[in-house]
């Protein structure tokens, strides 16, 4: 990416959000009727879901010109099995998710995907999966992938009351979408609440839902009624715009449509505390998705500390924040945030890696990092591990380092965003 460019300005309309298309898609499979879906994200990641649920007798429509999806639900007991082993491709949402799903059902399946995913740990859904009383294999061991799903031939899954040692909103969602084939209620209590949009579209549904503090709780077999779902823009696709925004001298952007949930505006939350330009317009839907209008204008940012409970609203924008820190006065420091080392990658130490390289004073922590930000970067190649937040957030460092940046895997961004240097490109004056 070169970063001779003057400023950036104009509006933009970043993709679908990712873990909402994601749930509209399986929500839509286990409901009774057609759900409609519309500004669904044409990532790849979205697409194995797709191509899961298809595999199991769901009839899916994909419109990739509007952005529409079409799901014939066929209620809780609607799948089938599968003639072939699920491939999830890279998706650890599809992977973690559905397993919950299939642990509930009377037929048998194997769920893999690929590298990256057979080195993530699903041992965090295996463990309360088991405890509900579902068969799930790690067949190379270790709780890794591929998993083995056994079907449950004449019994529930058992309702249990599910303590998360992690605040992740993977396994959350994994044991409440099992609890819809338990025989009590389920839940589940985490130490810090993580993003709920499991449980705001599962209430939209029709399902018997609540959720009090860090506990969701969801009755067993519920009628699930399809319906129309308009997927919000993805904060964390906005995230990188709104960070080139902050970092590009004369920029002014304007994000529109952006979801602005609560459990995932940290990076707004965070972007205030370090001093950004940054306003909210246009705020709607605020009893379901909310969603509103992001206006970002260049700003002088300043260090600050982001830690305890905002870690899981902003856990996959930390690669980005990372990169905004590098161009913040002071001292920046990161921490709470272990998650990010099983992520698609290990991402405290692929940033850590490439932003010394690029000449950034920053050292890798137990949890996080700390940056002490005011030094020029410097052009470099750059490996992002074939992480899409990786090679998207370097993109945005190119604009303002002294000479080009060169990103290896640089694709890697059809993962959530196809059109990403299409857009960027758009806004440069």
């Amino acid at each position: 990416m070169t970063n001779k460019i003057k400023s950036l300005r104009g509006e933009i309309i970043v993709p679908g959000d990712k873990s909402i298309s994601h749930r509209a898609v399986m929500l839509g499979a286990l409901a009774e009727g057609t759900t409609e879906i519309t500004h669904f994200l044409q990532g790849g990641d979205c697409l194995s879901t797709i191509h899961c649920f298809r595999q199991m007798g769901i009839t899916i429509e994909n419109d990739p010109e509007e952005n529409k999806v079409t799901v014939r639900g066929k209620g809780l007991h609607g799948l089938r099995q599968p003639l072939e082993t699920l491939d999830v491709g890279n998706s650890g949402t599809t992977m973690r998710l559905m397993s919950g799903i299939l642990s509930g059902q009377t037929f048998d399946t194997i769920i893999t995907g690929d590298a990256s995913i057979q080195k993530r740990p699903m041992g965090r859904i295996i463990t309360p999966l088991s405890q509900m009383g579902a068969t799930i294999e790690s067949i190379p061991g270790g709780g890794l992938a591929p998993l083995h799903v056994l079907g449950r031939k004449d019994t529930l899954l058992h309702g249990i009351h599910y303590n998360s040692p992690v605040a992740s909103a993977q396994v959350k969602s994994s044991v409440l979408l099992a609890g819809l084939y338990a025989d009590g209620p389920t839940s589940v209590t985490e130490p810090n609440v993580s993003r709920n949009h499991t449980e705001l579209m599962l209430k939209m549904l029709g399902a018997d839902i609540k959720a009090s503090n860090t506990t969701a709780t969801i009755c067993p077999n519920p009628k699930l009624t399809a319906g129309k779902i308009e997927v919000p823009g993805d904060i964390s696709s906005a995230a990188y715009f709104i960070a080139a925004g902050l970092i590009v001298p004369g920029s002014q952007l304007t994000i529109k449509n952006v979801g602005i949930n609560p459990t995932r505006d940290g990076i707004l939350r965070v972007c205030k505390q370090m001093g950004a330009d940054i306003r909210i317009e246009n705020i709607r839907n605020t009893d379901t998705e909310a969603v509103g209008d992001i206006i970002v204008s260049y700003s002088e940012l300043k260090g600050t500390e982001i830690g305890g409970s905002i870690i899981p609203t902003l856990i996959d924008e930390i690669p980005i924040i990372a990169i905004m820190a590098c161009f913040a006065k002071g001292q920046t420091i990161i921490k709470d945030a272990g998650e990010l080392k099983v992520k698609e990658s290990n991402r405290i130490d692929v940033m850590v890696n490439n932003l010394s390289r690029m000449g950034a004073d920053i050292m890798a922590t137990e949890d996080g990092m700390i940056i002490n930000g005011g030094l020029p970067l410097r052009g470099a190649a750059v490996d992002s591990k074939l992480d899409h937040r990786i090679a998207m957030s370097f993109t945005i460092a190119g604009l303002v380092s002294e000479g080009p940046v060169e990103i290896l895997g640089a694709e890697c961004v059809n993962i959530s965003y196809p059109t990403f240097y299409k857009d960027l490109e758009g806004l440069m004056e």
